[in-house]
This record gives structure tokens, C-alpha cells and sequence, in this order.
């Protein structure tokens, strides 16, 4: 579907992002990810420096009691020889003990001593994450950079096929595909109702490919939480059989990253400037990754652009720096700063004026922006076509031609595309209660339009002095 540049870091192995590449053809299906995040086989090449390991797999020991080294290979994701040069130092430091071997078990278990318990406590006091090893910040860079988003390429074809079970114009499609590939943000506008979310969330549909992401990355001595489960969801081949991380020594990618679709990251009205920052959890010590990092080689999507409780100069302004540079500039709880890849395709989805949102200086620096329109009558037709399929009810033409004339055209409304969920879904609740719900009627049409809109003047009167409106929907 899509057709990547190649990098120096895969060594002209193949397509960076396709999980379904075979770099070597011997049907490895990983093999463009090891070479481009390549297993660790010392410590040196985790460019992590000694202590720090120490500190991480004391902090494990002091976490489970007692673990064998293929289950700190598991918990740790480094190679058993790296594991065992650890447990031999801190052996050598009478940190650590060995365990009797429990049950049937053909491994030995490894204990932290009271004085492994110490530095054990130490560690956890300094920093509280207990995980997989981190990727250095700098190497972190690296791999985004070579599975960039930008580097994927749309076609008119597959966009089409992408959306072909939605109602959608065609002259829009040819908008938004060019925007996806233009590597510069979106801002999609236009009345309410008219399938700005609905459409922006779907173009998800067109980044099917894969890349890797970090469990966490690390800033100095400091390590950041990155991955999240409810953002990164795991492509198939990201793991074995048995569903568990492929960690065998030879084979596969450095397992610190985490084989996933690329990410879709949907923020709305709740968005507030502190959750586009590191946050510092002072409670477990652990810091976690803004929305907008979760979000690299991904998409995020910013829905009900206006609606939040930051004002919007506050907001894009927030967004300049990344935008221009292609780099975010973050914080740590101590005060040091550092800059991070800012890879994402940024999509703003707005009912307001973009004039009213932010001056021209800004949006100057948006590539693309795009209106949503209401509909014609051929495009709400098939609309409704297609949701009284979706609920199993009988299309009646003669029906919608009285919607048409009785309620759009008396009242002048434009056509929408969620009217017809929203007005059958309704009228359907009538029908059930009525113990029909398959057909419709012209009076269960005119139920659920008055329950559906709400005629402000009327309401206006009825409340005057109230200071309020209650009831309905209003559109």
C-alpha cells in the first residue's frame, strides 16, 4: 500500500516499517527491525553505562524476592550474558546470594543480601521505574527517524479502497491524502455534524504498517516511561506463539522496543497544557511520556479544537516549536531540559472559524486545511441507505422523500451526515417500544425529529427568565 525511502540504518534491507517484509528471504519476518535496532550483545552496545544496569536489575531482585536469570531476561529485556555480568558484580559486591533450587526447577534463584536489599531500596528511592532496560534518548532519535511517518507514501488508489465503505466525496479524499503525505500538520474544519472526527479517526486506515516502540527511554540517569498499552497496540508478529516477547539471543530486533501498529493518539476537549509535558509521579517516582511522544511515528489527532480549557493561542503556540523544528523541547522534574524527535502526522479538528482559533502568522505555518461541507441529497441517501442496514431496517424511498420535504426543506436545515444514525437510531427506539422495530412510519419520522431538535425560539419563550434550556438535542 504505501512505498518507504530507505535509510542508512537498515543497511538496504528492506522496507523499515513492513512487518511483513523479508529482508534476507529466509521468511524472518522481524528482519528489517534488527537491523535497524539490532540486539544488544554487551553492555557497551546498551549505551547504558554499568551502574545503571546494576541499579535496574537490583530494583527487579528487590521488587520479586528472587528471580532466575531467564527471568530477568524476561522482566529486563537484555541478553542472558549481559544478566550474568551484572549478577557477577554484584556478587563480587556480596549484593547478591544464591537461592536452593525450588521445585523441579533445573534454574538457580538469585536474592539480594541485606546489603543488595540497601542499594536495592536506594535505587528505588532515586527512581521507581521497574521494567524493561531503556533506549537512550540519542539512540531512541536514531529509530524514529529511520521509521519516520513521513516516509510513508499515500496513493490516490489505496485511499480510495480505504474509505470505500464510506459515504465521502471524492474531491475531499483527493484532499486528504495529499495533506497525510505533506508532512506538515492538518487543520480539518467545518460545521458540526458534518463527519470531521468521524473521517479524521479513519484516516488511521492508511498507516497499516508497523515500527518500534520503546518500552522506555532514558535522559541521563533519568528514565521515562513511553510505552502505553491503551496508545501502542502490538502487531501480530511482535510476538511468539505463546504471546510472549521473542527474546531469543540470535533472532528478532533489540527487545527494549516493542514491535507495534503505529500509534493513534486522540486528544478533545479534556487537553490542558500539562499533558503535553513529562509528568512526574512523585508518589512512585516514575516519570511518564507527554501525549505527543507516545504519539511519534504515529498520528495524533486534537478533536474540538477551542473546547479546551487552555485557551487556543495558548495551545498552537505550544505546537510552533515542534512544527517548525521537527524537534520537542521537554522537562524533567529537576529542571533539565532535553529535545526529542516531534515525528507525527498533527491533525486539528475544529467547528470554529480557523481565523478565530489563531492569527495568520500561525496558520501560515499549516499546511493544509481543509473544510468539511453539509451534504447533497445523493450523499445523505446512501447514508441512510446504509445505516438502515447496519440496524436491519426497511428502506422505504418514499419515507426519506418526506424527510426531505416535510422537515429539511420547511425548515431549511442543512443535510448532515450523522442525522440518519442519529434520527433512525431514535425512531427505532419507538419502534421496539412498539414491538416493530424493522418498518417505519411517517409518524415515527415525526416523533423522532421532535425529539431530536430542539426549536430554540420556542424554548427561548417557554424559559424566559429561567437562564436556561432543558431537554433535546440542538444542532
Amino acid at each position: 500500500m504505501k512505498k518507504h525511502q530507505q535509510d542508512p540504518l537498515m543497511n538496504g534491507g528492506g522496507s523499515a516499517s513492513g512487518v511483513n517484509g523479508n529482508g534476507n528471504g529466509s521468511g524472518n519476518v522481524v528482519s528489517p527491525f534488527r537491523m535497524l535496532a539490532p540486539r544488544p550483545t554487551s553492555i557497551e552496545e546498551t549505551c547504558l553505562n554499568k551502574q545503571f544496569l546494576v541499579d535496574l536489575v537490583s530494583k527487579h531482585l528487590y521488587d520479586a524476592g528472587g528471580l532466575t536469570i531467564s527471568q530477568l531476561v524476561h522482566r529486563v529485556c537484555l541478553s542472558g550474558s549481559i544478566i550474568e555480568e551484572i549478577l557477577n558484580y554484584l556478587r563480587q559486591e556480596s549484593r547478591l546470594e544464591v537461592l536452593p533450587r525450588l521445585g523441579q526447577s533445573k534454574e538457580l534463584y538469585y536474592s539480594l543480601t541485606d546489603l543488595g536489599r540497601i542499594a536495592g531500596q536506594e535505587a528505588m528511592n532515586k527512581n521507581g521505574y521497574i521494567g524493561p532496560a531503556p533506549v537512550p534518548v540519542s539512540e531512541y532519535e536514531k529509530v524514529v527517524q529511520a521509521q519516520s511517518v513521513h516516509r510513508v507514501i499515500i496513493k490516490q488508489k489505496e485511499t480510495q479502497q480505504a474509505f470505500e465503505d464510506i459515504v465521502i466525496r471524492p474531491t475531499l479524499l483527493d484532499q486528504l491524502g495529499p495533506a497525510m503525505n505533506s508532512g506538515r500538520s492538518i487543520v480539518i474544519y467545518g460545521p458540526p455534524g458534518t463527519g470531521k472526527t468521524y473521517i479524521t479517526q479513519r484516516l488511521t486506515r492508511l498507516l497499516t504498517d508497523a515500527c518500534l516502540i520503546p518500552y522506555a527511554i532514558s535522559v541521563n540517569e533519568s528514565i521515562i516511561q513511553l510505552y502505553d498499552p491503551l496508545v501502542h497496540k502490538a502487531a501480530d508478529q511482535a510476538s511468539g506463539t505463546d504471546g510472549k516477547p521473542n527474546l531469543l539471543f540470535n533472532e528478532g530486533h533489540d527487545p527494549r522496543y516493542k514491535l507495534c501498529k503505529r500509534p493513534v493518539v486522540i486528544s478533545g476537549g479534556e487537553l490542558t497544557l500539562d499533558m503535553l509535558e513529562v509528568k512526574y509521579e512523585p508518589s512512585t517516582k516514575i516519570y511518564r511520556a507527554p501525549l505527543q511522544l507516545k504519539a511519534n511515528n504515529g498520528m495524533y489527532i486534537i478533536d474540538d479544537m477551542g473546547r479546551q480549557r487552555v485557551s487556543p493561542v495558548e495551545l498552537f503556540n505550544r505546537w510552533i516549536y515542534p512544527m517548525e523544528e521537527r524537534k520537542d523541547l521537554l522537562s524533567l522534574a529537576n529542571g533539565n531540559s532535553f529535545e526529542v524527535p516531534f515525528d507525527e502526522i498533527l491533525i486539528f479538528s475544529t467547528n470554529i472559524n480557523p481565523l478565530e482559533l489563531g492569527d495568520a502568522a500561525f496558520l501560515r505555518r499549516i499546511g493544509h486545511k481543509i473544510f468539511f461541507d453539509t451534504l447533497d441529497k445523493f450523499a445523505f441517501t446512501e447514508i441512510w441507505k446504509k445505516v438502515c442496514i447496519e440496524k436491519q431496517i426497511e428502506f422505504d424511498q418514499t419515507l426519506l422523500t418526506y424527510i426531505f420535504e416535510e422537515h429539511y426543506q420547511r425548515e431549511q436545515r442543512p443535510l448532515l451526515p450523522c442525522h440518519p444514525r442519529d434520527i433512525l437510531g431514535i425512531a427505532q427506539d419507538k419502534a421496539l417500544y412498539l414491538a416493530d422495530p424493522e418498518k417505519l412510519s411517517e409518524e415515527l419520522i415525526d416523533w423522532a425529529w421532535k425529539s431530536y431538535f430542539v426549536k430554540l425560539d420556542q424554548e427561548e419563550d417557554q424559559f424566559a427568565g429561567s437562564g436556561k434550556l432543558s431537554g433535546g438535542h440542538y444542532d
